[in-house]
């Protein structure tokens, strides 16, 4: 239920941040690339090493359950959000040349894999949402390979996305609202909270408040900022 929420808010708010175009063709690139990643990784170790879903996560579409490709989604799109908030100081920034997307593609992937390093031991050890055919990994019993996994499918949603937008949209940024924008930061800060005080092995509790708080606050000064000059402007 949390993850279709999640979906909801994230697209209405795409829709406002983006526009409806540019948040549509975000929706169609991380749904099917998150779920073939999945299903890839489920069936054949791909991207994040051997693992096998179980029901706890509801309907499966083949061997990934239907929420997960949402989930892709909604964090791909607060990386998107949060980088260019931490860099640029607006929510979205139109049209880019190809080496500034590869830039920001590869925050944005940083700022989603970084609420990987908490929620995944919980996922396993706690929700048993999955099980990983090996854990003899370096993380909490975890393989690595899972986060490199993690930053590629991330970095390959945002980076096609910036890539469409580059040749489809005008170089001018859809209007955004303050409350729109605070959808993916809200979204992002909730999850880091929920780390924080749900974290299992408890170590990940420290964790999450460090590898989140930090692009959170950063990105906050970046709305600080971009509401100010919105002000200014008007």
């Amino acid at each position: 239920i949390s993850s279709v929420l999640m979906f909801v808010a994230c697209l209405a708010s795409a829709a406002r941040v983006l526009g409806p175009r540019a948040a549509l063709q975000l929706a169609v690139i991380a749904l099917p690339v998150g779920w073939f990643a999945e299903e890839m990784g489920a069936n054949y170790g791909w991207f994040f090493g051997s693992y096998d879903y179980t029901p706890v996560l509801g309907p499966q579409l083949g061997s990934v359950p239907m929420v997960i490709p949402l989930m892709w989604f909604a964090l791909c799109y607060t990386g998107y959000v949060m980088a260019n908030l931490i860099v640029w100081q607006v929510p979205a920034d139109g049209a880019t040349s190809v080496r500034r997307s590869i830039v920001m593609a590869f925050l944005a992937a940083l700022i989603v894999t970084a609420y990987d390093l908490g929620v995944d031991p919980y996922m396993v050890y706690k929700l048993k949402a999955w099980i990983m055919v090996e854990r003899n990994g370096g993380w909490f019993g975890e393989t690595l390979q899972g986060f490199v996994g993690w930053m590629l499918v991330a970095f390959t949603i945002v980076l096609v996305f910036r890539l469409i937008v580059r040749r489809s949209a005008p170089s001018s940024v859809h209007p955004a609202r303050m409350r729109d924008v605070l959808v993916p930061l809200g979204l992002y800060g909730a999850l880091m909270l929920f780390e924080a005080t749900q974290g299992v092995p408890v170590e990940t509790r420290t964790i999450a408040l460090f590898v989140m708080g930090t692009p959170l606050f950063c990105a906050a000064c970046g709305l600080y900022r971009w509401q100010l000059a919105t002000r200014v402007a008007a």
